[in-house]
């Protein structure tokens, strides 16, 4: 087909093109967008890959789970712990490679069936990414992949340190969905993730790691580290202390026990595409507290660790399984 003939097929023809159909068959990979049917190299520019140049069946045809997080030596770290659970050795004096370093926006490093993949900060960051990722596994034909969002978080009441897994997810305005302009007009994708998920990963925590503090619940996903988040020492703050203190109790009270700014669009994404994802984070800070990160690097490596722990321990039973 001409790639010029897009133009002439209305949107009901354009999402039953071969390839990019939008339900899930058979638990593979598959794309909500028509037109990559018409590329004759698709090119996923942030992390320098091409359908001309890499073969995305070889490289990544056996991927079943997406561990994504916000820095670059997280996500590194976590590449090591999962290839020390799953029995991946690395021959003598080698190191895991960061595969699209050339993109020099992300990170990524591949174990076994595993990608772990930096992500930045923020809403933006994150969903440039997953856009990407998603047509990297299509590209590769993958089947059954389950995403998990590894990264810190403010606590609302609760102990620094306690890993939190999100059962729900609210934007600034509690809403449980992420909105966008797309062409001049205002869309909403619901931000939901997978609740067997979500228990399955409790039930990891609890088992096999009972030492980490952990609890489950609803997360506030934010656009801003300070001011969307409440905080009274950025560069300028419109508001007071006791509204501050107001909102962050009114939180409390409508059943938020964690903030942090990635989750809206992970859950929104992965829900769309028919995905599981889960979230993951562990606190740093208690924001009922306090709003500036007291713990010291060694102690914030040691929680860091931990929802980090509990995704490496769920891939490795999930694998024994199969």
């Amino acid at each position: 087909m001409n790639k010029n003939a897009r133009y002439n097929l209305n949107n009901t023809e354009l999402c039953h093109l071969g390839g990019t159909e939008y339900q899930n068959q058979e638990g593979r990979v598959v794309l909500k967008n028509p037109h990559i049917h018409f590329l004759e190299e698709d090119i996923l520019y942030h992390l320098s890959f091409s359908t001309r140049t890499h073969n995305f069946l070889e490289m990544f045809g056996d991927v079943k789970f997406v561990c994504v997080g916000g820095t670059a030596k997280r996500m590194e770290g976590l590449a090591y712990l999962i290839g020390q659970k799953i029995g991946v050795k690395l021959p003598t004096g080698a190191v895991l490679q960061d595969i699209s370093s050339q993109g020099q926006r992300y990170a990524m490093y591949k174990v076994g069936p595993v990608l772990t993949v930096s992500h930045g900060m923020g809403v933006p960051s994150l969903s440039i990414l997953l856009h990407e990722v998603i047509k990297l596994l299509y590209h590769a034909k993958c089947k059954d992949v389950t995403f998990i969002r590894i990264g810190t978080c403010g606590g609302i009441g609760i102990e620094p340190g306690t890993t939190v897994i999100s059962e729900t997810v609210v934007d600034g305005l509690l809403r449980p969905y992420l909105e966008m302009p797309v062409l001049g007009q205002i869309i909403r994708r619901p931000a939901k993730l997978d609740q067997l998920l979500v228990e399955e990963l409790k039930s990891i925590a609890e088992e096999q790691l009972p030492q980490f503090p952990l609890v489950v619940g609803k997360t506030l996903c934010t656009h801003d580290f300070y001011e969307g988040q409440g905080r009274l020492d950025g560069a300028f703050c419109c508001y007071t202390e006791r509204e501050k203190e107001d909102y962050l109790h009114h939180l409390q009270d409508v059943g938020v026990i964690n903030i942090e700014m990635e989750s809206l669009a992970f859950a929104s994404v992965c829900n769309y595409c028919n995905l599981r994802g889960a979230v993951m984070c562990v606190s740093i800070i208690d924001r009922l507290q306090g709003d500036q990160i007291q713990a010291n690097k060694a102690t914030l490596e040691e929680w860091q660790r931990r929802p980090q722990e509990v995704a490496a321990t769920f891939i490795k039973s999930r694998l024994a399984e199969s």
